[in-house]
């Protein structure tokens, strides 16, 4: 194994040359925006405690979050709801897909806010007036967990909402059972255009970074969500975050992260560092293949497992 290093002098150039060379995976083609991804697109950042931020090239490049926007709606929803949101949702592993048409026997709740049953309850319950309000609240916050002015991709928000029939299903699901409480079409175009915000690397590992620190945003400095709702956020995303890969994630890399489709991984290690990887290629899992593999240099050579001090 490479020797352990400081983060803080970390070669983020020489971990994207070696990630690099990874091949395989498939570009996600369930919208057009999507499948028109470069392939080669590889940007990684680092959020230290100090709020300074480490990029590679192409950590610039804007693309949209996706499904790595699952664990700030979850935050959005803890905090507007006071924590009643938890009632409504499981936070238990599936074992199954994202996408899966199901939800937990005998109450009806999506299993947890990391696959897509579960985003949209949290995406539905945030403050907000009708369709048009609640965007605007998860886009303030959004931003605020950035430290910047997001924007939204309204193609892929349109495609998004008119193409994603098994999330319609899921609502109309949650629906019948009495657990979404919106109607299913306004669920869904809610959820649709948070998946369409645009980030890049560097504001996504400014995310991460700010669950990573308890809910204050290292570079703004300022408080988004209260501490309780961070570690609950960050406790969830260690255990379902790479859907029913998350045990596996969990024993080799120990990072609490949430994947994406778009090929991004946002990674939140409790005090010590936020980081985001973008590479469209996916494995079977729909986790990026090099994104996956910067991630475990990353916990090997950083010493960022959490569990870590247990394999010494």
């Amino acid at each position: 194994m490479p020797s352990r290093r400081d983060a803080r002098t970390y070669d983020l150039k020489d971990l994207r040359d070696r990630v690099m060379r990874e091949s395989g995976g498939a570009v996600d083609d369930s919208i057009p925006q999507l499948a028109e991804a470069d392939p080669e697109l590889l940007g990684i950042a680092m959020v230290m405690p100090d709020g300074s931020v480490r990029t590679t090239e192409q950590a610039d490049v804007a693309f949209s979050v996706q499904s790595a926007v699952k664990p700030f709606l979850f935050a959005l929803a803890l905090l507007d709801t006071d924590g009643e949101v938890l009632d409504r949702i499981g936070i238990e592993p599936t074992g199954e897909a994202f996408d899966a048409i199901k939800l937990e026997s005998g109450t009806g709740r999506p299993p947890n806010p990391m696959v897509n049953a579960g985003a949209l309850l949290t995406a539905a319950v945030v403050d907000g007036d009708g369709v048009e309000g609640r965007n605007e609240r998860i886009l303030r916050g959004l931003s605020a967990f950035a430290g910047r002015e997001l924007t939204v991709d309204e193609d892929v928000a349109r495609n998004e909402h008119l193409l994603g029939d098994r999330n319609h299903a899921l609502a109309h699901l949650m629906r019948s059972e009495g657990t979404l409480r919106i109607s299913a079409d306004d669920a869904v175009a809610v959820y649709a255009r948070a998946c369409a915000v645009l980030v890049d690397a560097e504001a996504l590992a400014v995310m991460g970074a700010t669950l990573a620190f308890g809910g204050v945003n290292p570079v703004t400095g300022k408080r988004v969500v209260p501490a309780a709702v961070a570690r609950d956020v960050v406790s969830v995303m260690a255990t379902c975050g790479v859907y029913d890969g998350s045990g596996r994630w969990m024993r080799r890399v120990g990072i609490p992260a949430k994947s994406s489709v778009s090929g991004a991984i946002v990674l939140s290690v409790p005090e010590t560092l936020g980081a985001a990887v973008i590479s469209p290629p996916l494995d079977e899992q729909g986790t990026s293949v090099r994104g996956s593999k910067a991630c475990d240099l990353l916990s090997a050579e950083l010493d960022l497992h959490v569990f870590g001090s247990l394999g010494d």
